[in-house]
This record gives structure tokens, sequence and C-alpha cells, in this order.
């Protein structure tokens, strides 16, 4: 169950105070004196009221109270005459004035003096007050409380008949209504209604004055409000309507359940039981719209988080860590040149949260040279800086403010006086990185700070990390005038220092942001801007790792009480942050004439769309009257907003809080979902909403006979748009597979605008008998051919002509050895023919002897030629083989070495093909998001929900943005892929070449094999050819014919 913060904001008021004292009253500028003057403060602590006999009641807003401290005796002697006319002579003053320092802004303060009549009354009077005022919680009541805060000021201004005049009520209305709504609204209260009546202050109630101001300004918003929510069907809410209304409007969304609650009937009641006036109504669990409007209006529907104003930040930090409120010049009052500087500058500035103040210091023109602090030689006044270190009592109201620090120039020895931090010249980032001196701390002009933000902002905010810097503003801000401080509060900037004495924007900004944090005056940064291994960049245009960017929309429903004045107004609201964050001077509601009253303006929200950085944003609402002078303000940081129908009470430019003016707004905070994501993050964040859905529509199929089995689960198709344009993975042909294939990879395939299906394409192949058809290496086959025929031919002719050699030669030596022996055979023929055959048997043996002496000369002649020839034969085939051994080996290799070339070149020419592809896909994906930027910006341009030029122009700023780091993520994507795809081509290509190179390789060595196998045949043959003589030779044939 979601429960209700307790906001305490009353402080305790001392009794003593509540009962009153009586105090001689005085203000010496304007030459007031007031004896016997009866001082009280409520018991709320709202007004400092007096009252002395015969005049009228005067009250004094605490918060508009800055110090109360001891008086010194007047100096105009008409105020210490009527002083002494009284009884109290200037010598009896010393410890019994009481000075009442109050205003709306730091610079224009009242001094009302209070005397006492002993010094016992004056202290517990110093310190009871000093113990109520400053009550930042009570800046931050409820419009019911700040009603009722104005009905007891209408009661404490009493005339002196003690009775409230009906004309001081008039006036509360006087912006809106006519005098005679206001008498007949009194006549029906049953209150004197006369022009010139008196009402008892008994007789007018709170109660009643509510009544009258609902009569006189009649909340009509909430009326409308309240019917949209029941239908305008009833007069009341039930508890299922309020809990729906509390739910959906009332509470962020971005809560954490368990640690923000969802409303349940039983908060809704304890809410009906608190604010429902109508005793019957709240029995039955139901609440009225009088109820429902006092809810709205109460403490439990504050614009900010409550627990944000308490000290709630971590205090142990260092102080680099810190934005810490800080001031230029202090002492000023207003110019920077012939300016007037006070004393009283420090206590006003120290007092409204200022944690860094400086002192010019100088030695003194007089003899002593006592130090003075002044602006230099810019013709401002002086003051003793004894005057400003040893005021009376200072110390002890300063005890509270932890943290104070001072920023001294010039004065060496007020320099060493400082703890926290060493002023050093900057030299440069790098230069304060090697250092890495943590309390050493530089101060730059704004100027100069700019200049840093524009080159190292990056640097500039890691510095800041690590030690501390100061901004300050340019010397050309003579009119005390103040820079923007959120641009350095971006960078992280601990002390951003400015004009206080200037209640102009940037102080609203500075005064609004360190109301946070139980307004110390110290804001611990965020977490990305202190951690050093984090980097932030402040210029940053999309969202921060870790930080979840938020929309904002404000409605502007209403304004009430916004001037005493029958004017126009109208609202501005404007965000200030990041660059890309702020948004200013762009949403502003139509004006509303001659009311001031409760103009209702029912705007259509502003929409913040994209806040990047909700940690370092501030909301800031203005209104603003028909001569664009500002009526009041607030500053609310983002991080505290609360979202839903809320009531904004407004500041005035110093920050004061203005007593009834309020804004009725209707604030809306959610996640920022970047466009085309909203149907996932409703499915993510309600998933059972989404899961009924997709039930009732399987159950509308299912009667229309449709079969749950028959519906497949398919992946949620959201983002269409970004699928187009994806271009083609590399593709090559591709060759019918075979056993002599390389070894295979697969990658994945892309047409444009497909998915990669699950079966992915084969990168293509290159085989080897691919390579063996190419041109080129069947021309060179054809060489070798050439080359190994031409060998041939040549190695048949060497045979031819040795055969004919051998041939000769055989031919001679059976030619000798036929002569030799026909001549021995025709002298026996001879012979015998003389003598007879019988006489010449001697002759005839000696012939035989003689024949086979010559045959046994001839064999072994033959026999030596055949050894011989066939030694030669058996050589020059030997020759001959290892010829064409070796020319085949010779081809061999060229063919390896050529099919090696060709696989390279083929793989170059795949991966060029692939680099081709690849650029075409690249290509085509460019112009594919050149399109969609295109068409995004015409679409934005066309818009007609986008009202103004600078809110189109952010939409288009931040589409450029958000689709150049989509479509840098895409490209990367894709180089990713093609980078994986060419590393996965290599690889291929690498195990081709190393395969190809490992075939060729076994084929060299077996090819070597069998040629040594065939060289040793053919010695052996050689071997049995010299035994066995020639067997293959005709000369062979002839000389075995001849023997």
């Amino acid at each position: 169950m979601a429960k209700p913060y307790e906001f305490n904001w009353q402080k305790e008021v001392p009794s003593f105070l509540q009962e009153g004292a009586v105090f001689d009253r005085y203000e010496e500028e304007s030459f007031v004196f007031e004896p016997n003057c009866l001082f009280k403060v409520d018991e709320f602590g709202f007004f400092l009221t007096w009252r002395s006999e015969g005049k009228e009641g005067q009250v004094l807003e605490c918060s508009l109270i800055n110090s109360v401290r001891l008086g010194a005796s007047p100096k105009d002697p008409k105020i210490l005459a009527a002083l002494e006319a009284v009884g109290k002579s200037e010598n009896d003053l010393e410890g019994r004035i009481v000075c009442v320092c109050s205003g709306t802004d730091l610079v224009n303060i009242s001094f009302t003096y209070m005397v006492a009549e002993n010094p016992e009354v004056t202290k517990q009077w110093v310190e009871g007050l000093r113990s109520i005022i400053h009550n930042f919680r009570a800046n931050n009541v409820s419009p019911m409380t700040c009603l009722k805060k104005h009905w007891m000021k209408l009661a404490f201004m009493t005339n002196t008949n003690g009775k409230i005049p009906v004309r001081s009520i008039t006036r509360t209305f006087a912006s809106g209504k006519t005098e005679k709504v206001i008498f007949q609204a009194l006549k029906e209260l049953g209150l004197p209604s006369g022009k010139n009546d008196e009402i008892e202050p008994a007789a007018f109630t709170y109660e009643k004055f509510y009544e009258l101001t609902q009569k006189i300004c009649p909340r009509t918003d909430i009326e409308d409000l309240f019917k949209k929510i029941n239908g305008d069907k009833t007069d009341y809410l039930t508890v299922d309507q309020l809990v729906s209304f509390l739910n959906e409007h009332q509470r962020d969304p971005r809560l954490n359940e368990i640690l923000f609650p969802f409303y349940d009937a039983k908060r809704a009641m304890q809410i009906i039981e608190m604010y429902e006036p109508d005793e019957d109504l709240k029995t039955k669990g139901l609440i009225s719209s009088d109820g429902f409007c006092r809810y709205l209006m109460s403490d439990e529907n504050a614009p900010v988080f409550l627990d944000r104003l308490e000290l709630y930040q971590e205090m142990d930090h260092p102080l680099a860590h810190y934005f810490i409120s800080s001031s230029h010049n202090t002492y000023l009052t207003g110019r920077q040149f012939g300016g007037k500087s006070s004393v009283e500058m420090y206590r006003q500035v120290l007092l409204a949260g200022c944690r860094c103040v400086e002192l010019d210091c100088w030695d003194g023109k007089g003899e002593d040279q006592e130090p003075i602090i002044t602006h230099g030689k810019a013709m401002c006044t002086d003051i003793l800086f004894k005057g400003l270190v040893t005021v009376e009592d200072e110390q002890a109201w300063m005890a509270s403010y932890k943290y104070v620090g001072a920023t001294t120039n010039i004065h060496p020895y007020l320099s060493t006086m400082i703890n926290y931090a060493q002023p050093v010249k900057f030299q440069g980032f790098h230069v304060a990185e090697e250092r890495n001196i943590h309390y050493n701390m530089s101060s730059f002009n704004e100027s100069v700070g700019l200049g840093y933000l524009k080159t190292h902002a990056i640097e500039f905010v890691n510095y800041n990390k690590r030690q501390m810097s100061r901004i300050y503003p340019k010397g050309g801000r003579v009119d005390s005038s103040n820079y923007m401080p959120q641009i350095f509060w971006n960078a992280g900037c601990q002390m951003v220092s400015l004009n206080y004495q200037t209640p102009d924007l940037a102080m609203q900004l500075n005064q609004g942001k360190f109301e946070y944090n139980g307004s110390c005056g110290y804001l611990l940064k965020p977490d990305f801007m202190r951690r050093p291994d984090r980097t932030f960049d402040p210029f940053s245009e999309t969202p921060v790792d870790g930080v979840i960017a938020a929309t904002c929309s404000v409605q502007v429903i209403s304004g009430q009480f916004l001037s005493d004045k029958k004017i126009g107004t109208y609202v501005e609201v404007d965000m200030y942050g990041l660059p890309t964050d702020t948004i200013r001077k762009e949403f502003r509601t139509r004006m509303v004439m001659n009311n001031g009253l409760n103009p209702v303006y029912n705007e259509e929200s502003f929409v913040f769309r994209k806040v990047i950085l909700p940690d370092l944003a501030v909301l800031r609402i203005a209104v603003y009257d028909d001569n664009n002078r500002l009526i009041g303000q607030r500053i609310l940081p983002l991080d505290g907003l609360q979202a839903g129908y809320r009531h904004i009470s407004l500041r005035n430019e110093g920050n004061k809080p203005l007593s009834l003016p309020t804004i009725f707004c209707n604030i809306v905070l959610k996640t920022y979902v970047p466009d085309g994501f909203g149907d996932i993050v409703d499915a993510l964040s309600d998933p059972k909403k989404f899961l009924s859905i997709t039930e009732k529509r399987a159950d509308q199929m299912r009667a229309m006979g449709i079969e749950t089995s028959d519906i497949a689960d398919v992946p949620s198709d959201t983002s269409k748009n970004e699928k187009k344009g994806k271009a083609n993975t590399a593709k090559a042909n591709v060759t019918p597979q075979s056993s002599s294939e390389l070894r295979p990879t697969t990658t994945a395939a892309l047409g444009p605008g497909m998915e990669a299906k699950k079966g992915i394409e084969l990168i293509p192949q290159v085989r080897i008998e691919d390579l063996k058809q190419m041109k080129a290496y069947l021309k060179h086959l054809k060489k070798q051919q050439k080359e190994l025929n031409s060998l041939k031919k040549k190695h048949a002719k060497e045979h031819s002509t040795m055969q004919k050699l051998h041939c000769t030669q055989v031919d001679k030596i059976v030619a000798q050895y036929d002569k030799e022996k026909s001549t021995h055979e025709k002298i026996l023929e001879k012979a015998m023919k003389k003598k007879g055959g019988s006489n010449c048997l001697e002759m005839k043996k000696e012939t035989e002897i003689k024949i086979q002496t010559l045959t046994s000369d001839h064999k072994s002649k033959v026999k030596e030629i055949v050894a011989q020839h066939t030694k030669e034969w058996s050589e020059m085939i030997n020759t001959h083989s290892a010829e064409e051994q070796e020319i085949r080996d010779l081809h061999l290799s060229q063919q390896c070495e050529l099919l090696r070339k060709l696989l390279i070149s083929a793989h170059e020419q795949q991966t060029q093909q692939l680099k081709l592809s690849h650029d075409r896909e690249s290509k085509e994906m460019r112009a594919h998001q050149a399109k969609i930027s295109m068409e995004n910006s015409k679409a934005i341009s066309q818009d007609k929900s986008i009202k103004n030029k600078a809110e189109r122009e952010r939409r288009v700023r931040e589409l450029n943005s958000s689709n150049t780091k989509k479509f840098l993520e895409e490209r990367k994507r894709l180089a990713m892929k093609q980078s994986k795809e060419m590393d996965q081509l290599k690889k291929v290509q690498l195990e081709h070449l190393e395969f190809l190179e490992k075939q060729n390789e076994q084929l060299l060595k077996s090819c070597h094999a069998v040629s040594q196998t065939q060289g040793e045949g053919d010695a052996a043959d050689g071997e049995i050819g010299s035994r066995d003589g020639p067997q293959t030779s005709n000369s062979s044939m002839k000389l075995q014919n001849a023997n």
C-alpha cells in the first residue's frame, strides 16, 4: 500500500513568542516609531504580528525574515528623542534592541527594531525568532495551508476596533471579480457584506473563508477533471475510481513497485477519511468533488518529493564531488563599477544558502593600512575586513553552517589560511592530471570556461572529478548580470559563482537547484560525474550509459490568485539541462485577459520528448503579465518532480515564496522510448496484457475453426524498416562437387530485404578439374607434349643412326670374314684343280685349320663388337630414358606450379568478387539509409502535431542523431560481417592452397619413385644385353647368320 509521506514542516514555536511581549518599535529609514506594541508569533510560525493601541494590526511574514540579531543604538536623534520620551535613554538601550532584517531579495533589506523592557527579554526573543525563521520546509507547504495562512493574515490585520474590514477581504479577490459578487458571497455565508462593514474574527472561521474562496473562485478545472474520472454520471467517486485515478495519473510509472507501492482500496479509504467533509459519503467510501479538491490541494500532492527537501544526500564525499552554492564579489550590493560594498551582504548571502563567499582584500589607505575589502580599482566603496570577521555574535548563528569556504584575492596571508583548497594558476588539463593534486583548484572567468568547454569538454569533466574549479562572471558584466550556470554544472564545475545581488534568471536557477538537500548549499553530483572510470560528454545528444532518459509533459490547466489586479496573464514552461535537453521560449500558453484571480488556460501539453539526463535538468514555470513582467516563477529539479495533477506554488524573483499564487498543472513523467519501440516496451512493461491480447486473437481464430496446433510460433516483427535495404553477401559461380574437390566451408548469404536463412550457402569452390580445364593449363600441356614429342623424335633418330652405324660395322666384319674365307677356299680349290684332290689333302687340312682359326678370330671379334654395340645401345637407351624422365619431372613440376598460380589467381578473382559484392552491399545500405533519413525528415516536416519550428528542428536533430548512431551501428555490423566473410574466405583459400600443395608434393614423390624404378630396370636390361649380346639389332642377326 502506498504510504503518505509525513511532512513535518512546522517548527515548534516557543510559548513566550505565542503569548507575546511588549516592545517599542521603530524604523530608522522611514522614521516610524510605535511605543508599546504587543508582538506575537502565531502557533505555526507564519507571521510576526504586532499591534499598538489605537492602530491596525500589522504582520510580517517569517518567510521574509532573513536574520534576527541584537541591534545597536539608533543614530537618528529623532528616534532617540522618541525613546527618551517613553523613558528609555540611550544608555539604557544596550542589549535591549532586537533587529529584524527582512526583504523580498538580498539587497533591499528593511530593518525593524524592537526595544524590549530588559536584556533578558531581548536575548530570549532573538533566540526564539532565530529558531523559527529559515524554515525551508514551510516554503513548500500545500495550497490548502497557504489558504489557511492567508486567512490568518486577514485575521491578524484587524482595524482599530479589532475587527476584520470587509474591504480587506475584497482586496484578496479584486483581480477577477466585482465587489458585488464578493458582497453577495459574504451575504450567502451569513457574514457582514457591506462595503464598510466589519467582521468579528470569531465569526470569520477558516471554513467560512474556504467556502468564500470556492464561491468567488470556483475550481471549475477540478470539477471538469472530477467529471472526466466518473464519466459525469454521479456526484462522487468510488474507491475503485479513486484507486484507478491515483495509479494511472498521480503515480510516476518509472518508480519501483516495492519502494513505491501502488495505491489500493485501503489507501484510498484513508484519503477519503482524511479529506471528505461529508460524513455520510465518508461512511459509504465515497468522495465528493469538494473532498477531491481538498485532496489535490493537500501536502500529499506536492509537486516535488518532499523528502528531497531534507538533508538526504551523503555528506562525506570529497568536496570536488559536490556542486557548491557560490558567490562572486559577495560584498557588492549593485554594479561592479562604482558600486556599494556592504558587510550585510555576507550575512544575507550566507543565510540564503551560499557556501563560498569572496573576499577581495587590499591594504588600507591610512597610516595603519588596515585591511579593507573592495573591488580593486573599480571605484567601489570599501569595508573594513575586521568589520566582517568581528561582527558581534556572528559565530553563534554561523555554527550550524558547515563547509563555508572563502576565496580571496591579492592578500597572501589570507590565501594561506584557506584550508580546503589551494588556488593555483591553471596550466592545462594534462598538467593537472600529471600532478594529480586534489586540493589544487583554479578559477576561470565564464569566457575562458566556455572556451575550454568548447575545445576540451570531456577533459574538463574529468578535471572536475578530481579537483575543484571556480567559474566567475566576465569583466564585461559591470551591471552585475549573471551568466547561465547550467552549462558549467553540466561539466561538473563545483563553484559556479554568481552575483547574488541580481535576482535574474540565472540566480533563480541557482536558488531553485540548491533548495534541495536541506538547503545546505551542497548537492552531490551524479555518479557518472564522480567516478573516474566513466566518461561523460556534456554535449552528448544520446543517453548516457546507466542513465535512463525521460519524457516530461506539462499541461498548464489554470492559475489561482496570480495577481490582485485585473491583468492579462500567460505561462511559460522551460527546461534547462544539457544543451540537447534545454528548451527555452518555446512553450507558452495563450494570454487570458483581465483575470489575475483564476485564469483558465487548458492548453495542450507541452512535451519535452527526450530528456537524456534528468539528474541535471530543471523545469521552470513562470507567469508573466500582459506587459511581459514576471509575476511569479518556480524552479523544479526534474529528478525530484512528481507526476500527476499538481498545484505549483510560485516564488518571486528572489525565490521568496508568494502567499497564494499557484499554477495547476498535469505533469506526466515516463521513460523515453524511441520511435518504433513503443509496442515492445508496452509488452515488456505489461506482459499479461500483451499475452491476453494474443490469447484473445487465438480464441477468435479457434472460433473460425482454426486449430491451435495449426498456429506456428513466429518471432515478433517490429522493425521491418530495419530489414529493408540489407545488401547481398558475396556470391560467385559454384561448380559441382567431385571427389577431388577442395574441402568446403560454409557462410551465410543474404539477399536484399531478407534475413539469413537457416541453411547457409557455400562459399564458391575451386576444383582441380576446373583448374585443369582452364585454357592456360591446356595450352601449357600442349606445349609440354610438343616438347616431349620433339625429344622422342630426336631419340628415334639417334636410335636409327646408331643402328645404321652398328650395321655398317658388322657388315664390314662379315665382308672381311667372307672375303678371307673365300680366299682360302679359292686357293684350296685352285690347288685341288692343279694337283688333284688326293694330292691336296694336306693343303685341305691346312686350309680348314686356317678357316677354323679365321672363324674363331671372327667370332671373338663379333663378340667384342656385339658387346660394344650393346653397351653403346644401353647407354643411349638409359640416356634417352633419363632425358625423358627428366623432362616429364620438369613438366610435372611446371604443371603443379601452374596449378598453384591458377589457384592463387582464382582466389584473387574470388576475393575481388567478394570485395565488389561487399562494396555493392555497402553502397545499397548507404542508399537505403539515406532514403530512410529523407523519409523520416519528410514525415517530421509533414507532422501536423508538431506546433512550432523549433520543435520540428529539434525532432529532426534528434532523428538525425538517432539515425546516425543507428546507421553507424548497422555499418559496423555489416563491416564485421564482411570482415568475417573475408577472413573465412581467406581461411578456405589457404586450406585449398595447402591441400593443392600437399597433393602436388605427393604426386612429385610418386613420380620420382617411378623414375627411380624405371632407371633400375633400364640398367638391368643393359646388363642382360651385354651378357647375351644384342638381341634387337639387325647387325647382330647378320653376325649370327654369318656364324
